[in-house]
């Protein structure tokens, strides 16, 4: 399957000389959606991942079905503010400024091998954040998954030591 068929490229979002990947029409297509799935299922299969780890917003909704077809937990990486029992945060740069990820502290068992899953690597920024979150409490980061790379930016450069897999290159 072609998945590059899938997703729609908007220029000047979320602003002007960006140009947005947009995974919508993919979300649309069952076919294509079931193919993605499938195809970050096996990844985490063979890092033998323990729980699936999704970076809101858009990792959640690949990173649950993961979870659920391999009958593994789901752990949520959020924006601050969202989670309500003791958290670890940690502030990162991203192509358009500052953010910060939070991840609840007993999230994980201390050496759980986690996968974490989201649909764009882009500068690295936002997901080597999750990746040092999951550390922090003690989770063992087995791979990343990423239905998209956007290669120019080199955010695979901020994962280094990092087992990355993208299913689709710009």
């Amino acid at each position: 399957m072609n998945l590059a068929d899938y997703v729609r490229a908007v220029p000047g979002f979320p602003q002007p000389g960006v140009l947005f990947r947009d995974i919508t029409p993919l979300l649309l297509n069952a076919e294509a959606f079931r193919y993605v799935l499938d195809a970050l299922v096996e990844i985490a299969e063979r890092a033998d991942a323990e729980s699936i780890v999704g970076i809101e917003s858009r990792g959640f909704i690949f990173g649950t079905p993961i979870a659920d077809r391999m009958g593994l937990p789901f752990v949520p990486v959020r924006k601050p503010g969202k989670l309500p029992a003791a958290r670890m945060s940690v502030e990162y740069s991203l192509e358009y400024g500052e953010s910060q990820l939070d991840i609840h502290e007993d999230a994980v068992a201390r050496g759980q091998r986690c996968f974490i899953v989201d649909d764009l690597l882009a500068t690295g920024g936002t997901a080597r954040a999750a990746a040092k979150l999951v550390e922090l409490i003690g989770g063992n980061v087995v791979g990343l998954g990423f239905v998209i790379e956007l290669d120019g930016l080199q955010g695979r450069r901020q994962l280094e030591g990092y087992a990355v897999h993208s299913l689709l290159h710009y």
